[in-house]
């Protein structure tokens, strides 16, 4: 005969197996691969040391300024006759060593060496009209000299600019040594064929390098003497060296 109590105590042996059963399931199962709670999140990357700042490497160059040599330019695409080239040679003159003579007529600047010699250069001179005469002094000296036209010169040449800084493309070139309080200068040009002709306003010009020669052995003071263009001498001797 049936026995319902016999019936409910078998039922809940099964059932507490079964319970039982599951939990060890479970449990192995938990200790093969853990159950992700929230499965949508993923772990954050392990961190590293921070690595240390580049420094800043701009894309563009700089503006750098335009520099001017100090030295003069190469004008060697310019032949000067000899006769104009830098010499040494024979001059008679009472003046003291160290005294600039300007030989007008014959487009040659005499620096007196002393004991009947003279240091000849090749000059440009003033054009008809333009040529001047007297002594004066050196009373400045300028390296790579900024111009300004006197009011004279733009009254007769009005497209001249009012003011150029020094440079290469200037016209008093490399070196100026102004005369006394005159408009008047020794100085260098840009133009080196222009050597032995008279084509200046009254200023005195020579190529780079013979300019920057003579600077060199000029002081502020020196005694220049420039000869009038009606006093042609001849040529004064032969170069000695």
């Amino acid at each position: 005969m049936f026995n319902l109590d016999t019936f409910k105590t078998f039922s809940r042996a099964v059932a507490l197996s079964a319970v039982a059963v599951s939990a060890i399931a479970f449990a192995g199962a938990a200790k093969a691969a853990p159950v992700q709670i929230f499965p949508f999140f993923q772990p954050l990357p392990p961190m590293t040391a921070p690595q240390p700042l580049q420094p800043y490497q701009p894309s563009y160059q700089p503006y750098q300024a335009p520099t001017y040599q100090t030295e003069p330019e190469d004008q060697d695409a310019v032949e000067l006759p000899a006769r104009f080239r830098r010499q040494t040679v024979s001059y008679a003159t009472r003046e003291a060593p160290g005294t600039i003579i300007i030989d007008t007529p014959n487009t040659y600047l005499y620096y007196v060496l002393g004991n009947g010699q003279a240091l000849r250069y090749g000059i440009g001179v003033g054009r008809d009209g333009f040529t001047w005469s007297g002594i004066q002094s050196v009373s400045r000296k300028a390296e790579w000299p900024a111009w300004t036209p006197p009011p004279e010169m733009i009254a007769r040449q009005p497209y001249l600019p009012r003011h150029m800084a020094g440079g290469p493309g200037n016209p008093l070139g490399a070196r100026a040594m102004y005369l006394g309080g005159t408009i008047y200068r020794i100085h260098g040009t840009n133009a080196p064929e222009t050597i032995g002709k008279r084509v200046s306003s009254g200023c005195i010009r020579m190529t780079n390098e013979d300019v920057t020669d003579l600077y060199s052995r000029v002081n502020v003071g020196t005694k220049v003497i420039v000869l009038p263009m009606t006093e042609r001498r001849a040529d004064l001797g032969a170069a000695s060296r």
